[in-house]
């Protein structure tokens, strides 16, 4: 199921940001929520792969990956190790992956869904978050997955963890099918990374359509709508809050894109 929280002032936002559940056995207040920002809320989730190489992309996904490693190899010898570091480092640069992005903080979220390219298009459409519980995909995970969770004490996938758990793309979907997928959080390869709190869900080939698996499989999960009458007031609460785009791009690149928009003169 999935439930929508429709957010139209700036207070509503307090639900994203206060969301916490207490752990008897820490006595602390934790929860593995993840979020995904995008600044139109009728974009679908959808990976890039499967949006540029449709029907065709498990015949592609190799041969793209492929590709990408034989030039990449001369920045991070190491990237020929893994296909997943692979696929990490090919999503941050843009390369068509089965990767979606998530990010552990609300507020970097929010980022992602009140910030445009077109700063035109702010006032155009709602924007929307959405929030999802990793506990919950995990408990559907296949058993030798949850037995390496148990051993290590955790709910959350390293690299380390899924190369022992499976060898590639072909045995991750045959594991997957179309009954659940993996979270897994990224080593640290670069600042960006790391700025943005990143975790990604790994998509396998066969797997339904995101939003119909939520809905079929899941309780937790929320979409927050964000009216557009506010994604103004919101992005410049987000500046006040040091969460724009010289953080979440660290460089010149962001600065340089934080400055453009920061001096944008409305009509």
């Amino acid at each position: 199921m999935i439930n929508e929280v429709i957010i139209d002032d700036i207070f509503g936002i307090s639900v994203l940001l206060t969301e916490q559940k207490y752990r008897p056995d820490l006595d602390r207040y934790r929860s593995l929520s993840i979020y995904r920002g995008m600044p139109d809320a009728s974009f679908k989730i959808i990976t890039s792969l499967n949006r540029i190489c449709k029907d065709k992309k498990k015949f592609l996904e190799p041969v793209i990956l492929s590709t990408f490693t034989k030039y990449a190899v001369l920045e991070d010898p190491s990237i020929e190790e893994s296909v997943w570091r692979q696929m990490i480092m090919g999503q941050h640069h843009g390369l068509p992956t089965r990767l979606l992005d998530w990010s552990f903080s609300p507020l970097i979220s929010l980022h992602f869904a009140v910030t445009e390219n077109n700063l035109e298009e702010m006032d155009a459409h709602d924007a929307v978050v959405w929030r999802i519980d990793v506990d919950e995909l995990h408990e559907m995970l296949p058993q030798k997955y949850q037995d390496i969770m148990k051993r290590e004490k955790t709910t959350v996938f390293s690299l380390k963890m899924l190369t022992e758990a499976c060898s590639g793309l072909d045995e991750y979907d045959r594991d997957m099918g179309d009954r659940s997928l993996l979270i897994v959080e990224p080593p640290s390869i670069e600042q960006r990374i790391i700025n943005q709190y990143s975790f990604f869900s790994i998509v396998p080939s066969d797997f339904p359509d995101m939003e119909e698996f939520l809905e079929k499989n899941t309780v937790k999960t929320t979409k927050f709508v964000i009216k557009k009458e506010i994604r103004w007031q919101i992005r410049d609460l987000l500046d006040k809050l040091n969460i724009s785009e010289r953080v979440v791009y660290p460089g010149l690149d962001g600065l340089s894109r934080w400055l453009a928009r920061h001096y944008y003169v409305k009509e």
